[in-house]
């Protein structure tokens, strides 16, 4: 087979076969959660923490996953492994869905009290880091949208899940006036929580401070960035932070699982230190890449479409 395959409900089918009917309640009520990682060297990066994290999400969700962990492991080998070899000159990004099933009762969905089978899909995608080039060139411009982040109370930060409407219409609403811009979410009290697709930090006198983990979804990089900081005796904190602590912050930077760890040079057109990557963003980066046996400054920075 010449095609990338995908893995639903039980087969692994060609790509183009891996689709979702329109009563699935992942479509329906936007009941699905996900999980997403990348590989290195073509190896499946901190899979084990992935997944775990991906199962902690269904439990919570009431989904029941059909196969156990260590065959979800033993799936995304297969994929990973089918997949490289269709794309050879580029890592891989493998994506995992867990929706609640099938209702044909469209209407009635919500409130049926019945126990569907649970949806479950993996699918990857060629890397393609030049979309991100210019985050590692010249450091990422956040912006603070009108719509706030979910509260906790409402839905567990904890969760990586598919109801990301409000980070949809937060995201287009900046795009407007910055179509470089990215979203950063304040929670409803003011306080910095995460971007649509990763965390966020700031470096300051010495030490780098993470809002606190009841407000965000806490990251496999952003544990990868605490295991770094160790290792450099590097001090890390959570508490608290408002748009005065970022502005005033020394360096600000977003982990996230495509790229690992980026600079953050503005918010809402402020400058961040001197508005350009900083010095221990690129020392950490570094650091990381020894870990990983690859140069990631330069995979992504000399990336080329």
């Amino acid at each position: 087979m010449n095609e990338t395959i995908s893995y639903l409900k039980g087969e692994f089918v060609p790509e183009s076969k891996c689709v979702l009917p329109i009563y699935d309640l992942g479509i329906v009520l936007g009941a699905a959660v996900t999980d997403f990682l990348r590989t290195f060297h073509t190896e499946p990066y901190r899979i084990q923490d992935h997944v775990q994290r991906f199962y902690r999400s269904c439990k919570y969700a009431h989904i029941e996953p059909p196969v156990c962990i260590e065959e979800s492991i033993s799936i995304s080998k297969t994929l990973i492994e089918h997949n490289s070899k269709i794309h050879p000159d580029h890592e891989i990004g493998l994506v995992y869905y867990m929706t609640a099933g099938e209702n044909a009762v469209y209407a009635g969905g919500a409130g049926l009290n019945n126990a569907p089978t649970p949806t479950y899909v993996q699918h990857t995608f060629p890397m393609q880091f030049h979309l991100w080039r210019n985050i590692f060139l010249h450091g990422a411009q956040c912006v603070t949208p009108t719509p706030r982040h979910w509260p906790p109370q409402c839905l567990s930060s904890k969760i990586k899940n598919r109801n990301r409407l409000h980070m949809w219409i937060g995201e287009q609403e900046i795009l407007q006036n910055n179509p470089d811009a990215m979203a950063l979410y304040l929670d409803i009290h003011g306080n910095i929580t995460e971007t649509c697709g990763s965390n966020f930090v700031i470096y300051q006198d010495g030490k780098v401070i993470s809002p606190q983990r009841a407000n965000i979804l806490w990251g496999i990089s952003l544990t990868v960035l605490t295991e770094i900081l160790s290792d450099m005796n590097i001090q890390f904190e959570e508490r608290d932070l408002q748009l005065y602590d970022v502005i005033n912050a020394n360096e600000a930077w977003i982990p996230t699982t495509p790229y690992c760890l980026g600079p953050v040079t503005s918010i809402n057109g402020t400058a961040i230190g001197d508005g350009k990557p900083g010095p221990m963003w690129r020392q950490i980066l570094d650091h990381w890449s020894r870990i990983v046996d690859k140069d990631i400054y330069a995979e992504t920075a000399q990336a080329t479409p």
